[in-house]
């Protein structure tokens, strides 16, 4: 996001005194994506089953999009949020999904900026668990001083704890009609005439809020992720606006076990991009199988290099990563030993097209179509393994080689049934 964040930063000077030039005022919405603030069952603390289940602890104002959030990470509707939440502490209640044996829970601090809130409860019934924070405020509003001081205190008292920041509710900064910004501007390849479409108010008190919450205590990671959770009866298309984004931010700081946890989901995707890269990788494979029916084997191998080197290039577009000398390197190396391929000396598809990566048995078929379909596929496949780690500033070498080795054999299973379709599709004819 460091493009788009850029653009933020370049609006600051405009703030006069530390204030936003727009009015501040957060404007309601009439589809009801604000908290659904129903009153919590009135079970005391005692009846709360045990439970290792790691918890999100979710900190912001009334009416700033708690709820939403958990609606769309866990595709539970409001009524069954609302319904399910149970007191825990003096000024929190306590969210398990599933009910009844819960693989997370989140944790609603109440009245936050409405009363005297102390963390110290919180904090008493969260420092077993493993720890998320999630706050969420309504992008245009700029008095986040209670979230501040909440978070503050959490921080000064475990410093290393992540924090991810969730701006909600952006159409507060729309005009009358207008929709959502699409394709997603607030990422670090979206392009500089996205960027520019950002309403002004919005991007400055975006940027206002960010400042802000700069100056907490602490090193843990601290992300802002932009989003717009409404409902699909609300009409603003899409209706999880950002949640790819959030989801994404959620998996970059989660601890393991709280990551495990978050991934059972079923509204969230800890590598949103791989769906888009599947075709990518597939169509590239089938072009690269294509290529070795040319009469001259080393014309067919040339022309499947180079489609690897596209698709290489596309995926690291995709996931907004560089393709240069040290990827190549960490790609290749991760792959294992018995992978044929060097590192260019240049960066782009003409020295990329010098690599042909082989791995293990295949060496010896590398000029065959079925090999070059497999090859091209497994590439692909350990590729977006590594781009999503290198995304998210991880670097897991065993499990590039595990995705490769899997796509291979997944490879030649696909290339070995389209071969007996074609067989038997000519023995009929």
């Amino acid at each position: 996001m460091a493009k788009w964040a850029a653009a933020l930063r370049g609006v600051l000077p405009t703030f006069s005194g530390g204030g936003a030039s727009s009015d501040g005022k957060s404007r309601p919405h009439a589809g009801g994506t604000a908290d659904q603030e129903s009153s919590a069952a009135e079970a005391p603390k005692d009846e709360i089953p045990h439970t290792y289940a790691p918890v999100v602890w979710l900190l912001g104002k009334v009416q700033s999009g708690k709820t939403s959030v958990i609606r769309a990470i866990t595709e539970s509707s409001d009524a069954a949020i609302g319904d399910g939440f149970r007191p825990c502490t003096r000024t929190s209640r306590l969210y398990e999904f599933p009910a009844g044996a819960p693989v997370i829970r989140f944790l609603d601090t109440r009245g936050l900026g409405e009363a005297d809130y102390d963390p110290a409860d919180d904090l008493a019934f969260n420092e077993g668990s493993a720890h998320l924070i999630l706050a969420t405020m309504r992008a245009m509003d700029v008095d986040q001083t209670a979230v501040f001081e909440a978070l503050r205190q959490v921080r000064a008292r475990h410093p290393d704890w992540p924090v991810v920041i969730a701006q909600t509710s952006l159409h507060d900064a729309y005009t009358p009609g207008e929709g959502h910004i699409l394709p997603y501007p607030f990422e670090a390849q979206a392009p500089a005439e996205m960027i520019a479409r950002i309403p002004i108010d919005l991007m400055r008190s975006l940027a206002h809020q960010r400042s802000y919450f700069d100056k907490l205590p602490g090193r843990g990671p601290l992300l802002f992720v932009p989003v717009d959770l409404t409902k699909p009866e609300d009409g603003l298309a899409p209706h999880d606006y950002g949640l790819d984004a959030l989801t994404e931010a959620l998996a970059i700081v989660a601890p393991a076990g709280m990551l495990a946890a978050l991934t059972a989901m079923p509204g969230f995707k800890a590598d949103p991009k791989a769906r888009s890269a599947d075709p990518i990788v597939m169509g590239h494979a089938m072009a690269a199988g294509g290529s070795d029916l040319v009469p001259i084997p080393v014309a067919g191998t040339v022309a499947a290099t180079t489609i690897q080197a596209r698709m290489l290039a596309q995926l690291g577009r995709l996931y907004g990563v560089e393709w240069d000398r040290r990827a190549y390197a960490e790609l290749t190396a991760a792959i294992g030993a018995g992978t044929l391929a060097r590192v260019a000396a240049g960066v782009g598809i003409r020295q990329l097209a010098k690599m042909l990566p082989v791995y293990g048995q295949t060496a010896g078929a590398a000029a065959s179509a079925a090999a070059s379909f497999a090859v091209t596929y497994a590439l692909g496949k350990a590729a977006v393994f590594y781009l999503h780690g290198r995304r998210l500033g991880t670097m897991d070498r065993g499990g590039i080689a595990q995705a490769y080795q899997n796509a291979l054999r997944d490879a030649f299973r696909i290339a070995r049934e389209r071969r007996g379709a074609t067989e038997n599709r000519e023995a009929r004819q």
